[in-house]
């Protein structure tokens, strides 16, 4: 290799590394700027925006926040439908993945098929019948309603499916040989071979829960069973009400506490399991 070749390919990896520091900035900018922005005073954030550190810090804007707004009750009811409905999918998509991988039988394909078509509909189509549905049941304004609709869905099947179908048949056969029954294939031999597609299918789903808005707005409207996105869309609303007096600069301020409280356990998720999260990726993407 010649020094100019050496030289050239120097200066495309650091405009390369510079063009995607550049990038990250501009994404994480905003971020930055909502973080540091809550500890301000209202009225610094609305008169000098882009001044971060000149202005003071308080805790006001976080105080007032958790007087006037239930943050605290959606934190709690998303953890509660966090964790159900996550071991529900962490349980049942691999176990549904594991029959359409590994097992042959009448209308395989054409059942496969099917799952694969629920990917297409957007959730507005299924609301009205699944809304329909829980009332039928009486479990609007439930836990149930907040838990059981998409528990375990068909990107989560397809998703495990594709990692299941790379562990060698070779392995079943020689857990059969054994004397292994089926389940205990799945849990012996099959679910230690997946974790790094479980991890991943694991942090997308805690990330899906966390952030949905759409169904949890729906069939949760009392404040009661409210969730922690909902409890976000209303803030404006909450804070004003505990606070006639509120202005554009309060509501501002404590808007940005709140999204910074939503916001951090997110970061903190996807840093500390980031590496899960490209092992995983990697492992779903093996062609079964």
């Amino acid at each position: 290799m010649t020094a100019s070749t050496r030289h050239h390919r120097r200066a495309a990896l650091t405009g390369s590394h510079l063009f995607l520091a550049t990038v990250t900035l501009g994404f994480l900018a905003p971020v930055v700027w909502a973080l540091v922005s809550a500890f301000k005073q209202p009225a610094a954030i609305i008169q000098q925006p882009l001044d971060l550190f000149s202005s003071g810090f308080t805790l006001a804007n976080y105080q007032r926040m958790f007087e006037d707004v239930p943050i605290g009750h959606g934190f709690l009811n998303t953890a509660i439908v966090l964790v159900t409905k996550g071991t529900i999918t962490l349980l049942g998509a691999p176990l549904a993945a594991f029959g359409f991988a590994k097992y042959r039988f009448p209308g395989q394909n054409l059942l496969f098929g099917a799952v694969l078509v629920t990917l297409m509909l957007p959730m507005i189509v299924l609301i009205i019948p699944l809304l329909l549905e829980m009332k039928a049941l009486n479990w609007v304004n439930t836990y149930q309603a907040l838990i059981l609709p998409g528990s375990v869905d068909a990107f989560a099947i397809f998703w495990m499916r594709q990692v299941i179908a790379a562990v060698p048949d070779e392995l079943l056969d020689a857990g059969r040989i054994d004397g292994c029954g089926e389940f205990g294939l799945f849990w012996r031999i099959v679910l230690p071979a997946i974790r790094p597609g479980l991890a991943g299918l694991g942090v997308l789903t805690i990330m899906n829960i966390y952030n949905d808005f759409v169904w949890p707005v729906v069939v949760a409207s009392s404040s009661r069973m409210a969730t922690l996105q909902v409890v976000l869309s209303t803030l404006a609303q909450n804070i004003s009400g505990h606070r006639i007096s509120a202005d554009y600069a309060t509501v501002t301020g404590e808007l940005l506490a709140a999204s910074s409280v939503a916001l951090v356990p997110l970061l903190v998720l996807f840093i500390g399991l980031q590496k899960h999260f490209i092992n995983g990726i990697l492992a779903g993407s093996v062609k079964g």
